[in-house]
C-alpha cells in the first residue's frame, strides 16, 4: 500500500514539471511590445524597453526566467551576428530573489530595459527575446522571441569630421594705426611758446616720428590735432581768450614745423581749445597724495556749477596753495597728437614673397596668406612651410593639423595638433582638435574634458554639440549648436523633430556634402515629400556612393521605393 502511494506521489510530481515546461514554452510574440519600434539610435546606443505581458496561470510559482534582449543580423558576408543586452530577471512568486514577480492567477506585467551598442549593420535587424529558466535549480532554455525589427540610425550620421577643427588666428593687420603726442606747458595766463618747450624730448621725437612716416612708402600721416587747455581759475571770460591764444600759436607752431620739414601730406590739422579743464582737474587730484582730496573732489561732484567750484575750492585755503604748486601748472598746456598709420604688404606682394623668398614673410603674413584661400592643398602648402620657418610658433603647427584634418590624414592631424600642444599647453585651438581626435576614437570622457578647456574658440560650440548628440544628450546639443548652419545642427533639429528649422539650416549650409543631401532626404521622409527624398538621395549617392547603401537598408525610407534610384 506505501508503495502505491509513493509512486502516485511521484508520478503527480513528473506531471506538475512536465505542465510547467510546456506552459513557459510557449511564450509568444504576442506576449511582448517594443518601445520605440523599430529601434532608434541615441548617440552611439540602441536603447529601448520591451514590455511583457504574462497571461494569469502561466508564470509558474517556482519558476525564475532570465530574459536577454538581443540584436541580430547578417553580416556582409552572410554570417550571423548578435549583441546582447543587460539580462532581466521575472518570476514567480514563491521564488526567493530580486526579480520582478509575477502572480500564478492573475498573471502581470515586466519590463525589461536595454541599451546595446550600435553596429552599422543592425540597420536591418531583429530583436529577440531569449529565455532562461530556473525551476528548482533545473536550468533549461526557451525558444527566443521575436518583438522587434530594425533599427533607424540617423543619430549617427552626427560626426567629428564634419566638424571644423580650430584655427589659431593671425595678427596680420593690413593697417596698424599709432598714435605719438607731444605736450607744450604755458606759465600762468600766458599764450608764448617758450623754447624750453619745444626742445624736449617728446616735442623732438614726435617731429621726428612725422619725418620717417613722411619718408617711408609705406607708412603715412593720417592726420594731426592740436588741443590746448587752461586751468580752472579766474574767470570764465578770461580763460576762454587764453585757451584759444594758445591754440592758435601751436597751431602756428606746427604749421611752421611741417613747413620747415618739407611735409605737405599729412591728412587734416584740426585744433580745439577746452577754457577750465575741470576733467583733467579731478584726474589728477584722484592720482594726488594730497591729504584732503577727497575734500575737494566731494566739492568738484556738489557744485557743477565752475563759477561756484572756484570759489569753494580758493575757500579751502588749507590745500588751495598745493593745488597751484602740484595741479594746476599741469593743466596749462597744448597736446599735439599725429595719428601715424603703417601699411601692411599686400596680398600681391604676400602671395608673390611667397613663392619667391618665404624666409622675407613672418609667422602673421604667412598665417594670414593661407586665409586668402578656400583650396585645402594650398592652405596646407602655406601652413607646412611657415611650420617649417618658424616652428616654435604653435599656430603653424596646429593650422597645419587642421588642413590634414579637413584632408582625412588623421594620423598627420594627430601629430600635429600633438606637438602645437607641446608648445604651447596653454593654447586653447590645439585643446580643442585634441578633443575632436578623441571623439574620432569613441574616448569621449578625454573629450569632454578637452573640449571643456577649449570653452571660447568659436569652433567649440560645434564640437560640443556632436558630443551631447554621441552622449544622447539632444537639448544641450541643439543650446551647443545655437545659430550654426552645419550638417550636425540640422540633424539635431531633425532629431528633435523641428522640421522647419533643420530646413532652414539645411538650406543655409555654404557648401553642401553628401550628408547635406542626406538630411535632407531623411527631412523629406519625414515630412512625407517623396519628391525631395529621391532627388537628395540621388545627390547624395553621385558626392557618396555609399550612402546609396545605406539608404536601401535605413528603415527612414521604408515607405519608399527607392529602386529608381
Amino acid at each position: 500500500m506505501k508503495k502505491h502511494v509513493l509512486v502516485m506521489f511521484v508520478g503527480l510530481a513528473v506531471i506538475g514539471l512536465t505542465g510547467c515546461s510546456k506552459k513557459l514554452g510557449q511564450f509568444k510574440s504576442d506576449f511582448f511590445s517594443t518601445t520605440p519600434n523599430p529601434l532608434e539610435t541615441v548617440g552611439e546606443m540602441v536603447p529601448g524597453t520591451v514590455k511583457g505581458t504574462i497571461p494569469a496561470k502561466f508564470m509558474l510559482k517556482n519558476a525564475k526566467v532570465t530574459a536577454t534582449p538581443v540584436i541580430g543580423w547578417t553580416t556582409s558576408s552572410a554570417t550571423k551576428a548578435e549583441a546582447s543586452g543587460q539580462p532581466v530577471v521575472f518570476q514567480g512568486e514563491n521564488v526567493r530573489a530580486n526579480g520582478q514577480v509575477v502572480d500564478y492567477n492573475r498573471g502581470g506585467s515586466v519590463a525589461i530595459p536595454f541599451a546595446i551598442p550600435y553596429k552599422p549593420e543592425m540597420a536591418k535587424s531583429d530583436l529577440y527575446l531569449d529565455f532562461s529558466v530556473d525551476q528548482n535549480g533545473k536550468i533549461y532554455t526557451l525558444p527566443r522571441v521575436k518583438v522587434g525589427e530594425g533599427v533607424i540610425a540617423t543619430s549617427t550620421l552626427a560626426s567629428a569630421k564634419t566638424v571644423k577643427p580650430a584655427v589659431a588666428k593671425d595678427n596680420f593687420q593690413k593697417v596698424i594705426t599709432e598714435k605719438y603726442s607731444a605736450d607744450i606747458h604755458f606759465l600762468i595766463n600766458q599764450a608764448n611758446i617758450r623754447a624750453n618747450q619745444t626742445d624736449k624730448a617728446d616735442y623732438i621725437d614726435l617731429n621726428k616720428k612725422l619725418m620717417e612716416a613722411n619718408a617711408a612708402p609705406n607708412q603715412e600721416i593720417a592726420g594731426i590735432t592740436i588741443n590746448s587747455y587752461a586751468s580752472p581759475e579766474g574767470t570764465i571770460e578770461f580763460n576762454t581768450q587764453l585757451a584759444e591764444k594758445r591754440e592758435a600759436n601751436t597751431t602756428k607752431l606746427m604749421e611752421g614745423q611741417l613747413k620747415k620739414d618739407r611735409i605737405t601730406e599729412f591728412g587734416e590739422l584740426t585744433a580745439s581749445f577746452t577754457p577750465e579743464d575741470w576733467e583733467g582737474f579731478e584726474s589728477l587730484v584722484e592720482k594726488s597724495n594730497i591729504q584732503d582730496k577727497d575734500l575737494i573732489l566731494s566739492v568738484l561732484k556738489m557744485y557743477p556749477d565752475p563759477v561756484e567750484r572756484e570759489r569753494e575750492i580758493r575757500n579751502l585755503s588749507s590745500v588751495f596753495n598745493e593745488l597751484a604748486d602740484q595741479i594746476l601748472p599741469q593743466l596749462r598746456y597744448s597736446r599735439v597728437m599725429a595719428t601715424i598709420n603703417t601699411l601692411g604688404k599686400s596680398d600681391e606682394e604676400l602671395l608673390n614673397l611667397f613663392n619667391t623668398d618665404p624666409r622675407k614673410l613672418t609667422e602673421d603674413e604667412m598665417l594670414y596668406l593661407a586665409t586668402l584661400t578656400d583650396d585645402n592643398m594650398k592652405k596646407m602648402e602655406v601652413y607646412n612651410t611657415a611650420a617649417e620657418l618658424h616652428a616654435k610658433d604653435y599656430r603653424t603647427y596646429n593650422n597645419l593639423g587642421m588642413t590634414q584634418y579637413v584632408a582625412g590624414d588623421y594620423e598627420g592631424a594627430m601629430a600635429n595638433f600633438d606637438y602645437a600642444h607641446r608648445l604651447a599647453p596653454d593654447a586653447k585651438e590645439p585643446e580643442m582638435n585634441l578633443g575632436l581626435m578623441s571623439m574620432m576614437n569613441h574616448d569621449y570622457a578625454k573629450a569632454n574634458e578637452l573640449l571643456g578647456l577649449a570653452a571660447g574658440v568659436p569652433e567649440a560650440a560645434d564640437a560640443m554639440g556632436v558630443y551631447y548628440l554621441s552622449q544622447g544628450d539632444l537639448q544641450k546639443a541643439l543650446r551647443s549648436f545655437g545659430d550654426a548652419k552645419t550638417n550636425n545642427a540640422a540633424l539635431a533639429r531633425i532629431l528633435n523633430k523641428d522640421y522647419t528649422g533643420a530646413r532652414d539650416v539645411l538650406a543655409a549650409i555654404k557648401t553642401p556634402d553628401a550628408t547635406t543631401y542626406y538630411l535632407s532626404a531623411v527631412l523629406g521622409a519625414r515630412t512625407n515629400n517623396q519628391s525631395m527624398v529621391i532627388n537628395n538621395l540621388r545627390q547624395a549617392a553621385k558626392l557618396d556612393s555609399s550612402l546609396l547603401n545605406r539608404a536601401q537598408n535605413d528603415l527612414e525610407f521604408a515607405r519608399y521605393n527607392l529602386s529608381v534610384l
